[in-house]
């Protein structure tokens, strides 16, 4: 994999250490295993307030280049989420190259789990795309930096209903904001993707009332989501033309941009996926220009970072959701923010979210500054 990945450098120019210095990353790892036939990257963005925790991605990616780019935008937004969200860790992601449906194996994941562990608790893995409870277990038996483990296990399982939750709460902000009510009784909502997230929040919409529309390239999960919340299933691309109050994108990343915000009907956007605007300098102004209201995507979603994080000290599902409950809040906090500065809500929220990192980064700089010089003050006076 390492001999592929430089002879794309060689052959398009493509860089990775220019791709990581742009990002601000401080480590890539790749780890290769042609017995399992492992291919992944991990990627650890920022560890300031913490080790590095963030999902592991299993997906067919088109090249190993495509894989590199999302491992690195992934990790770095993982940085920014666990800021805004109040917790100590940092960024961190892990990208698997292959078929979710075919290309599974203990060995396999296994064999990441090693390379997990010769990162000695830099980087803690988790669920993400295309992984389940039982590839983690399998993981969890060559590492202790895991979570998303099963409850047997003493973990808390997938994390899918509490990043619903979050989402759910953050949608009531966007309302708020936008609408002057939170209530989603009235309101229509657009679903792209019908996976475990979206079906759980689908569930929260459908309680309070809400008339939804969903799309997915899995027919089967679209068909159970209609008989569950009663869903229009719409064509999968005709999702950005539908005259509805909210848009909520809940499948993979990059679907705002230039082609699809012209075709936007709604008034807000909040959803699942991760990275859902394709730039953010570009496509997040063109959304305020709009006067679309865009729930940032690393803050609404951070309920499953904030559900796995609970492991490590001890998983309490309450305080899990008390703590997912205040995306709601934060979300608030960034709209005002946004409004009181004329920027759009995603520079609002990557203010907020370098603010606590510089502040507890000056901190931790002024304490090892202090450590160093008592240690030297010692050594000089004869103190131990």
């Amino acid at each position: 994999m390492s001999s592929t990945l430089s002879e794309n450098v060689q052959r398009t120019g493509f860089s990775i250490f220019d791709h990581m210095e742009d990002k601000e990353h401080e480590q890539i790892v790749v780890c290769s295993d042609p017995t399992s036939g492992l291919k992944a990257l991990i990627a650890i963005h920022n560890t300031i307030l913490g080790p590095a925790l963030g999902g592991v991605r299993m997906w067919p990616y088109d090249s190993e280049e495509a894989a590199l780019r999302d491992v690195l935008r992934l990790s770095r937004g993982m940085t920014y989420k666990a800021s805004v969200a109040g917790l100590n860790l940092g960024g961190g992601k892990a990208v698997i190259i292959g078929n979710p449906k075919k290309d599974k194996s203990e060995a396999l994941f296994r064999a990441f789990g090693r390379y997990v562990e010769g990162l000695a608790g830099r980087y803690i893995t988790a669920e993400d795309v295309g992984m389940q409870v039982r590839d983690m277990e399998w993981i969890r038996m060559e590492t202790k930096y895991v979570t998303g483990i099963s409850t047997a296990l003493g973990g808390s399982g997938s994390p899918s209903s509490v990043t619903a939750f979050g989402v759910y709460m953050g949608m009531k902000a966007a309302a708020k904001k936008a609408f002057g009510s939170d209530d989603l009784g009235n309101r229509k909502i657009a679903l792209q993707g019908a996976g475990n997230v979206s079906s759980h929040l689908a569930r929260y919409m459908h309680k309070e009332g809400a008339t939804l529309y969903v799309t997915d390239i899995d027919s089967e999960k679209v068909d159970r989501m209609v008989r569950e919340t009663g869903a229009v299933a719409i064509d999968i691309d005709d999702i950005y033309d539908l005259d509805v109050d909210i848009f909520s994108p809940c499948a993979l990343g990059g679907i705002l941009n230039e082609v699809t915000i012209p075709r936007l009907k709604c008034a807000v956007i909040a959803g699942a996926a991760n990275n859902q605007i394709d730039d953010e300098m570009i496509h997040g102004a063109l959304l305020m220009e709009r006067g679309i209201l865009y729930a940032p995507d690393y803050v609404i979603n951070a309920g499953g970072l904030i559900n796995v994080s609970n492991e490590l000290e001890g998983y309490n599902r309450d305080y899990a959701l008390e703590q997912a409950a205040r995306i709601y809040d934060t979300m608030m906090r960034i709209f005002d923010y946004a409004s009181t500065h004329n920027v759009p809500t995603y520079t609002a929220s990557n203010r907020l979210a370098e603010k606590r990192l510089e502040q507890i980064g000056r901190v931790k700089s002024i304490y090892a500054s202090q450590s160093r010089f008592s240690g030297r003050l010692g050594e000089t006076t004869g103190r131990r």
